[in-house]
C-alpha cells in the first residue's frame, strides 16, 4: 500500500553516509552508520515523495544541490554530536 512512498532524504543521507564511510574517514561499524542516519534524518524536515523518479525529474540542478547540501550538513552534525557524546562518557 504505502511501497512507493519514502522521504527524499533517507535516499541522500544514506549516499552521504556511504561517502564518507568508503573515505575511511569514520568507524565503518554498521551501528555507527545506523546511527548517523537516524540523527541526521531526526534534524531535518520530512520531504516525502510517491516516486522519487518523478520528483528529481521535476528538480532543477541548483534545488538538487541544495537538498544535497541540507542532507551533508545534517551527516555532519550527526558526526559532532555522536562525537561529543563519546567524549563525554
Amino acid at each position: 500500500m504505502l511501497a512507493s512512498i519514502e522521504n527524499v532524504y533517507e535516499r541522500l543521507v544514506m549516499e552521504c553516509i556511504r561517502e564518507i564511510l568508503e573515505d575511511g574517514a569514520l568507524a565503518s561499524d554498521p551501528d555507527y552508520a545506523d546511527d548517523l542516519a537516524c540523527i541526521a534524518l531526526n534534524s531535518l524536515p520530512p520531504k516525502y515523495v510517491r516516486h522519487a523518479v518523478d520528483f528529481a525529474s521535476h528538480l532543477d540542478d541548483e534545488s538538487h544541490a541544495a537538498l544535497r547540501a541540507e542532507a551533508a550538513d545534517a551527516v555532519g552534525k550527526a558526526i559532532e554530536t555522536i562525537s561529543r557524546r563519546a567524549d563525554g562518557r
